[in-house]
């Protein structure tokens, strides 16, 4: 019997999402599939990233899709979809648009890996995590949100950059 790895998605391949993506290849978490609208371009990026395998040496299978559906029997779903906040740009306006985004994503997630757990990314985190959780009407414990380490990544680097030192 072959041994199967998690499967793991991660809807939208921008920068945050391709770089979760490259982050659980490189660590052998699981197989990934990474999913935008953008036509071609989470091909494109999976390409990349399981051709850097011989280099980091990891064994993961990476591929792209442009399809909801193939989210299909995913164990993890890692969820980054959404617009950047622009300038002059209110955190409501984000809040309205990126709502309907999450929403969608949940319904793709709900009818297709009923079973996973599901990492929030989108901004604004807070609400985007509780939109996701009432779609998906999944359990508390599988629906959460992940900004700490990215928003204290950030900082740090931000302070280091102002500091000049690494």
């Amino acid at each position: 019997m072959a041994f199967e790895r998690p499967k793991i998605s991660v809807f939208g391949a921008g920068f945050v999402g391709s770089t979760v993506a490259q982050r659980c290849a490189d660590r052998e978490l699981g197989d990934v599939l990474l999913i935008d609208i953008v036509e071609d371009m989470p091909q494109g990026k999976a390409l990349d990233m399981f051709e850097s395998s011989p280099v980091e040496r990891f064994d993961a299978r990476v591929n792209g899709s442009n399809n909801p559906a193939d989210v299909k029997d995913s164990d993890v779903v890692v969820v980054t979809s959404g617009i950047a906040r622009k300038p002059g740009m209110s955190r409501d306006d984000l809040l309205t648009t990126n709502a309907k985004i999450i929403q969608s994503v949940s319904d793709s997630i709900k009818e297709n890996a009923p079973n996973a757990i599901v990492i929030m990314i989108t901004n604004p985190l807070d609400v985007m995590s509780w939109v996701a959780h009432n779609r998906l009407g999944f359990g508390k414990n599988r629906v959460m949100g992940m900004a700490g380490v990215l928003d204290s990544a950030r900082m740090a680097s931000f302070v280091a950059m102002e500091l000049d030192c690494s």
